[in-house]
């Protein structure tokens, strides 16, 4: 692309656009990305970046797949959308539905789809209430949730989102949630696990079991910097939760379709979720899509309930075929596998960044990985990454990274190199 129209589209983003996460009326000078393949992009001024973060995490099958334009073209030839409310249906969605039921958990029976995860943490949340009161639970309205965990932007989501600089100024927001410790291992030191379940279980003696409807948490921290819970702690929560009659809402938006080396993360940590949030990865972010997975146990709670709730896009035949397509090839191309591979490589590649006094720590479970700094920003090692063409995000104290699945072991070293050197440099000034 010419200087004079990379230009002309910086400007028409600055002069007309609001972006997310950004100030309104002090736009930022955008990067506007051209083409992308693989792990890597290209601006508009021509400049290669290795892909450190995926978007936001979604792009499991990795940038320009063909094959997934392909089945796009064919199913918007075909039936581009119809409604999926009430008894219309499309061929896609059923066929999805029935290949994420045979991927999932033990225990999940029917699947409700959505757009992406807000919307699928507003659906779980209802659809708990909704359970509880329907099985003549009225009371058990109280959603708990977990400091450092995020779960949307929506209503209902941001309000179990416990990352305060998210939750200002937008109050009064969903009343009846209440927040717990976060599970963060190496704050908690040794014993994390008996405190955190400790924690839980004085605050359901405080609250009253028979007013808490549900707990939500993410299987391994994100946002909240790509924490992997402490040893143990899934099973123990579990067990406190079911003794009690709490459902489990598990966010697998980032977590599920191979990002931690396996379909769900729930199946490596035990969890046995009662509803699981899913979005991302489902389509590798080729088309917005997501999914909520229902558990037999809410199926026998709400039996006979009626659900009037959905979104314009249910079901949509478009999104439905291209994820059929995408989790093809994410086992085809053993990419589960590969997540933990190259997991393990670009872990160890940057493990000896724990011996820097601003480290506190490099954790990883797959291709989540997060760098935890103290006493410095986050923020210059993003940018300093992303001058030497390596894309990471800051998000707090911490550098977190979900390349593709595809990447390779040469740009896997690169992205280490590189983001070890801006490390090292934001604790020497």
């Amino acid at each position: 692309m010419s200087n004079v129209a990379a230009k002309e589209l910086a400007e028409l983003d600055l002069a007309h656009l609001i972006h997310p996460h950004t100030t309104i009326g002090k736009p930022m000078q955008p990067m506007v990305i051209d083409r992308a393949q693989g792990a890597h992009l290209w601006d508009v001024e021509g400049r290669r970046y290795i892909d450190g973060t995926c978007g936001l995490w979604q792009c499991a099958v990795g940038h320009g797949r063909a094959e997934l334009a392909e089945v796009a073209a064919r199913q918007i030839g075909t039936l581009e959308f119809y409604s999926s409310f009430g008894d219309y249906s499309n061929e896609p969605a059923i066929r999805l539905g029935r290949r994420l039921i045979q991927l999932a958990p033990d225990g999940i029976r029917r699947v409700f789809f959505t757009n992406g995860g807000s919307e699928g943490t507003e659906t779980a949340i209802k659809l708990a209430r909704l359970a509880q009161h329907h099985a003549g639970h009225p009371d058990r309205r109280v959603i708990l949730a977990r400091a450092g965990g995020y779960h949307g932007m929506g209503g209902a989501s941001l309000a179990v989102t416990g990352i305060e600089k998210l939750r200002a100024n937008f109050g009064p927001l969903l009343p009846g949630v209440e927040f717990l410790g976060k599970p963060h291992g190496i704050v908690h030191g040794e014993g994390a696990t008996d405190q955190l379940v400790a924690e839980l279980e004085r605050r359901i003696e405080e609250i009253g079991a028979d007013r808490i409807a549900a707990f939500v948490g993410e299987p391994v921290l994100g946002v909240g910097g790509m924490v992997p819970p402490p040893q143990g702690y899934w099973p123990r929560v579990r067990e406190v939760l079911r003794r009690h009659g709490i459902l489990l809402i598990v966010d697998e938006t980032v977590t599920a379709f191979g990002r931690t080396g396996h379909w769900f993360a729930s199946d490596h940590y035990g969890i046995d979720p009662d509803l699981i949030v899913t979005a991302k990865g489902i389509s590798s972010g080729y088309i917005p899509m997501g999914a909520v997975l229902v558990g037999e146990r809410v199926l026998q709670l709400a039996d006979g309930a009626e659900f009037l709730h959905g979104f314009t896009y249910n079901g949509h035949p478009v999104g439905a075929a291209v994820a059929l397509a995408n989790l093809d090839i994410l086992e085809r191309e053993n990419l589960l596998e590969r997540a933990t591979e190259a997991g393990e490589r670009l872990l160890a590649a940057l493990k000896p960044l724990e011996d820097l006094p601003h480290v506190l720590e490099v954790r990883g479970i797959g291709l989540m990985l997060g760098v935890e700094l103290t006493g410095v920003e986050a923020m210059p090692v993003q940018d300093g990454a992303r001058a030497d063409g390596v894309i990471v995000r800051a998000s707090g104290s911490n550098i977190v990274l979900s390349p593709p699945l595809v990447i390779t072991d040469e740009d896997i070293d690169v992205l280490a190199d590189v983001l070890a050197k801006h490390v090292t440099a934001v604790g020497s000034k």
